[in-house]
């Protein structure tokens, strides 16, 4: 196909097409398996997030990426590919996703999808051809095989881990290993190795003809890797990566040239084509390097995810990450709840340190969680973050204000982590439970029949319907502040206010209009006409000029 330029419909005279417009954007992430379900299998689908886009619309989202719809096992919720360059039957079509694609731009929203370069899974075509081509073949250099250690090779290759547990290495049945740095089901690629590179060239340009406007790279920072004999020891899955490039599993600096290739592919279309890097290791002064403008323009930075309910916290990873950016050119991304964390409402109303995989282990039970706190907590960071310079990311159901479902009874539990810790981790699941969009029925509106992962009966309390056009709800706070981020400051200007009060957070945007975070249990001053708050009685507390206990406002300040 010739690389196409597709005009975009705006929602409004605001929202006119711009080749930069990821750089200011809300991006609501849907997980598709647990969005909507449009045939009643309890699996959501491509169909089903089709006939949720008035939803999406109404909220005010730009744009919405997409977590993995290709053929899968699943033995990694959809991570674990066969085929880069298809739909998984059970989620739909190639032509239900050209049908979202075509309804989503007509409503202006826009498409990011994931691409997974790291791994395939086990049952991709190449895997099996590697497997019966046996050692020395040119099918397994596209995989990284080796020979084990000890006297008779059944020791592993090396000491490297797997990110799910255990070792990284997997013996095959004539005795060689391959890599993993997930699940067993997931065999990491040769990097090294052109017909690889070319692959993904061409997986990024088969998405990108039919209109998708963007990528979210799933571990970017684990391609490149180094081979060379003897294998290197990297035992160390969490501590500070070297900052010189050097380590033999991540953030190597030949990565960087993978990127750089890639940009060229995106520049060839008319608006360029954006991604944005996903990498989980500890924030250092290298992890921006891939939002450089020539590489992939984004980074994710965690950090604020990582932050408990803390003033010291969130003004020590917003200083660092807008002053590390500035030197870069890439653009500024913010994110408090994913696929992979518990939701930041339960996280924030937790106490400070609390371990989170014990309290899961718990089932929730070692901490009783107060809702109200949640929620109270929940909305201040959102209406912070969403003040803040840069894009945001949301993930589905936090403008819901969903809680974590911790709970889940290990029968139903389907996140790989939990096997592979010898059930110590439950893992991600809880954040992964179907969305709730009415009140009653067997999945609360997600489809006709029983949904992949059980819903709690609080669901309903939670649903779409029961939130919509109710004022103090958390969705319509979603709303409004989408609505009104738009028309304030869209540019990168920023800067702290004293406020003399280690409580309180204060920061000055573009035009004259601040954010402020009140995180003491008492009320402050207010110090200006008020925008929009996340209390809910913030209408009566702006006639006295003040600001709610734990709570966030946009306001304008007196002159």
């Amino acid at each position: 196909m010739t690389p196409r330029s597709e005009p975009m419909p705006s929602h409004g005279s605001d929202r006119a097409p711009e080749p930069d417009w990821w750089r200011t954007a809300v991006i609501y992430q849907i997980y598709p398996r647990s969005f909507a379900d449009a045939n009643g299998d309890g699996i959501g689908d491509l169909p089903g997030i089709r006939s949720r886009l008035g939803y999406l619309s109404d909220l005010g989202v730009d744009a919405i990426w997409l977590s993995p719809f290709y053929p899968s096992p699943l033995a990694d919720g959809g991570y674990d590919i066969t085929d880069h360059r298809d739909v998984d039957p059970r989620l739909g079509t190639l032509d239900d996703f050209d049908g979202l694609v075509a309804d989503a731009h007509a409503r202006g929203i826009r498409i990011i999808i994931d691409v997974v370069p790291n791994h395939t899974s086990d049952q991709h075509a190449w895997f099996l051809d590697a497997l019966r081509a046996g050692p020395g073949s040119a099918e397994r250099d596209r995989y990284i095989f080796r020979d084990g250690t000890g006297a008779d090779g059944s020791r592993p290759p090396s000491d490297w881990r797997s990110h799910f547990g255990g070792s990284a290495w997997e013996r095959t049945a004539d005795g060689q290993w391959y890599c993993h740095l997930f699940a067993r089901e997931q065999p990491d690629l040769n990097w090294g190795n052109q017909q690889v590179r070319d692959y993904f060239l061409g997986t990024l340009r088969f998405w990108a003809d039919r209109g998708v406007d963007g990528f979210r790279i799933d571990v970017a920072h684990s391609l490149a890797k180094d081979l060379s004999e003897p294998l290197r020891s990297q035992p160390n899955l969490d501590g500070m990566l070297p900052l010189d490039g050097s380590d033999p599993l991540y953030d190597r600096d030949e990565v960087h040239e993978i990127y750089r290739s890639w940009r060229a592919l995106f520049d060839e279309y008319d608006p360029p084509r954006m991604a944005v890097a996903e990498t989980w290791h500890p924030v250092s002064s290298r992890t921006y390097l891939y939002a450089r403008p020539d590489e992939l323009g984004q980074v994710f930075d965690f950090s604020l995810l990582k932050a408990e309910w803390h003033p010291d916290q969130f003004r020590a990873v917003i200083t660092r990450s807008i002053e590390e950016h500035a030197g870069v050119g890439g653009a500024l991304t913010w994110v408090l709840s994913s696929h992979d964390v518990p939701r930041h409402a339960t996280r924030y109303a937790l106490p400070v340190g609390t371990d989170l995989d014990a309290w899961l282990r718990s089932d929730g039970t070692s901490f009783e969680l107060d809702e109200a706190t949640a929620h109270r907590r929940a909305r201040a960071a959102t209406l912070m973050m969403l003040a803040l310079p840069g894009s945001a990311y949301l993930y589905q159901g936090e403008e819901l204000g969903l809680l974590e479902v911790a709970d889940l009874p290990e029968e139903s539990l389907q996140d790989p982590v939990f096997e592979r810790t010898g059930r110590q981790l439950k893992g991600r699941d809880g954040c992964r439970v179907p969305l709730p969009w009415t009140s009653d029925g067997s999945s609360f509106g997600f489809g006709e029949g029983t949904s992949w992962l059980p819903q709690p009966s609080w669901f309903s309390t939670y649903a779409v319907s029961a939130q919509s056009g109710r004022p103090d709800s958390s969705l319509e706070l979603y709303r409004a502040a989408l609505a009104l981020r738009r028309t304030l400051a869209t540019d990168d200007a920023f800067g702290w206010v004293d406020t003399r009060d280690a409580q309180v957070l204060h920061f000055a945007r573009t035009d004259g209009w601040h954010c402020i975070v009140n995180f003491s249990a008492r009320p402050v001053v207010l110090p200006g006409r008020l925008l929009l708050s996340s209390d809910p009685d913030d209408r009566a507390r702006a006639t006295r000029h003040l600001l709610a206990p734990e709570s966030a406002a946009w306001f304008v300040p007196a002159p």
